[in-house]
């Protein structure tokens, strides 16, 4: 995304340019001018603020939801041993039910 404009101070900049920067600034991707300007803006602008939030909120949901989760140890071990053990219940080759 291109850098925001150093002449424009965001404490003074329609929220949305600053909205359309709060990933970018969340991630850590904004370069050092421009996160020095959305910072500012967020500290006089508590609608701002809220969405930067709402943002950090978003990652942190993400995050925990792809967090891996392992499966209970007894639960394994069942499944493993069904996945080994073959049984047949199907017809023999002279169509007689096994």
């Amino acid at each position: 995304m291109s850098p925001i404009d150093p002449d424009r101070d965001l404490s003074r900049t329609d929220c949305a340019a600053v909205v359309l920067r709060l990933f970018e600034y969340v991630d850590n991707e904004a370069c050092a001018d421009d996160r020095v300007q959305i910072k500012a803006h967020l500290d006089e602008c508590g609608a701002c603020l809220r969405e930067y939030e709402r943002d950090l909120l978003l990652k942190a949901l993400v995050r925990r939801a792809c967090e891996p989760e392992a499966a209970p140890r007894a639960l394994r071990l069942q499944i493993m041993s069904r996945i080994t053990s073959v049984s047949w219940t199907g017809a023999d080759r002279t169509g007689q039910q096994r």
